[in-house]
């Protein structure tokens, strides 16, 4: 596993450095497949931020991107949270990964736990809807309309489907799949 932890806002210190390496290090023994992770340490700006000590991660497998983002007083308990959320994330996709083929998952019927325990999340709404025709800007007024975090079109440009989401910093993200 290749492990880079780099800065934004500040200079990490070999000791910071050392001890995001020992903690998302561990994940390395619940991954099988080589992967990479880029650890961004950064500390907010604003003074009306009380948590402002934020460490997020990256983490390139096989299969899907894993992120997380966490935040608090102290860098190496932004840290510890960061890894014990990556743990949850890896723990998950390592059980999805050994469920897929299995063919009474794929059968199960909406409303069912999607783990074997009952405390994995679980599909409790299907929603179905036309998709319009509109360019992105009008997506983000329909998003604002709805009162939603994303949007999903039919991108008037494209003829493809594309989804509007809000951001962290209040401004709007466009996702554009390519086939």
């Amino acid at each position: 596993m290749r492990l880079q932890v780099k800065g934004k806002n500040l200079e990490v210190s070999d000791s910071i450095r050392e001890y995001a390496e020992q903690k998302i290090g561990k994940l390395e023994r619940h991954l099988n497949d080589p992967t990479r992770v880029e650890v961004e340490l950064a500390v907010e700006r604003n003074p009306s931020i009380s948590d402002n000590q934020v460490a997020e991660a990256t983490v390139w497998t096989k299969g899907p991107v894993l992120r997380a983002r966490e935040s608090s007083k102290d860098m190496k308990a932004s840290i510890d949270q960061l890894a014990d959320k990556l743990q949850r994330q890896v723990k998950r996709y390592r059980q999805k990964r050994s469920r897929r083929g299995n063919r009474q998952e794929r059968d199960r019927p909406a409303g069912v736990p999607l783990g074997g325990d009952g405390t994995d999340p679980m599909i409790v709404k299907s929603k179905q809807f036309p998709l319009q025709p509109m360019t992105p800007e009008e997506a983000v007024l329909q998003l604002e309309l709805i009162g939603h975090d994303f949007f999903v079109f039919q991108s008037s440009d494209s003829a493809g489907v594309s989804v509007v989401y809000r951001r962290r910093d209040g401004h709007y993200g466009l996702i554009e799949p390519q086939v």
